[in-house]
């Protein structure tokens, strides 16, 4: 009987130091061409939602992590034995990777939890108003458990320069996307997100926001796409810097200065430039702009391998 495959996976893929299932599928081709590890199945293995039927699978698995046990070993025994010798064979420390595959509430992840979302996240996106055309916003991210413990629940803020705006609700974790619907406990203001799946690190959420404009001389329906860049640690300074980005301001040196060590910033502002290009029409977030994103971010996350998990 195959035992807590999603935490294993993250941990394999911390280990490994892949980006995306892509890599860590390519990791189980490198050792067999003929892997049975499939790229859309290994999804629903991450989140817990089914387990490899095929027993090659584990045995490739565990040549992947260089182990000496039996395929059948990484099937049946629990996530903190696997751990344990998983760290001890690459020379890890157990309570860190530990850390990282540990839900929110410091429980091991149970597949209606989804992925490691909690944390602070900045936020990067066009901006709505008319007064501030062609400019980017920042705001802040919050998510952990809510007060029933049963569900995760988000906080979204903007310190604009009419006041700041605050934004409050659950976060959905659902089988094709995040789902956020988030609003002002005070006032009418009404934001609603869908976010792709994220990758083993939860180094960047990407995705649409909806909602109406807060400042200008009307309300209008507006949509943009959105960054969500998870930070090593929350920042009082978010809460009241100013939300609006100078006219042609860096993303990534915004990051730096929030505490994210990006060391090749051009190359990081030039994927945000990509993923925020105009579009008219239909706009859909697809693989290939968003796997960019979490490369260059992942990168910067590894950098703070106590931090990770969160």
């Amino acid at each position: 009987m195959a035992k807590h495959i999603d935490r294993k996976l993250r941990v394999t893929a911390i280990v490994l130091g892949t980006v995306t299932m892509k890599d860590l599928g390519a990791a189980f081709r490198h050792i067999n061409p003929a892997t049975a590890f499939d790229i859309d199945r290994a999804h629903k293995w991450m989140q817990g939602r089914a387990s490899p039927r095929q027993v090659q699978i584990y045995d490739d698995w565990a040549k992947v992590l260089d182990l000496r046990e039996a395929g059948s070993w990484i099937a049946e025994v629990d996530a903190e034995a696997f751990i344990e010798v998983v760290a001890l064979r690459h020379n890890r420390d157990a309570n860190e990777l530990r850390q990282k595959t540990e839900a929110p509430n410091g429980h091991a992840a149970r597949p209606d939890r989804g992925p490691e979302l909690a944390g602070t996240y900045a936020c990067y996106s066009h901006a709505w108003s008319p007064y501030f055309r062609g400019r980017k916003i920042r705001g802040e991210l919050s998510i952990g458990m809510g007060s029933s413990a049963k569900r995760l629940k988000a906080s979204y803020a903007e310190a604009l320069p009419t006041g700041r705006l605050h934004l409050e609700g659950p976060v959905s974790i659902e089988k094709r996307a995040i789902h956020l619907d988030l609003r002002a406990p005070a006032g009418d203001a009404h934001f609603v997100y869908f976010l792709m799946p994220p990758t083993p690190l939860v180094s960047v959420l990407v995705g649409l926001m909806c909602g109406a404009t807060i400042i200008g001389p009307s309300a209008q329906p507006s949509v943009t796409r959105i960054a969500m860049v998870r930070l090593p640690a929350s920042i009082p300074r978010l809460r009241t810097a100013e939300a609006y980005l100078p006219i042609k301001g860096s993303i990534a040196e915004d990051l730096v200065s929030l505490g994210l060590p990006i060391s090749d910033v051009a190359t990081v502002d030039r994927r945000f430039d990509a993923f925020f290009a105009e579009r008219s029409g239909l706009d859909q977030v697809a693989d290939a702009e968003y796997h960019p994103l979490v490369d260059a971010l992942d990168q910067a996350w590894l950098r703070f391998p106590g931090s990770v998990g969160e």
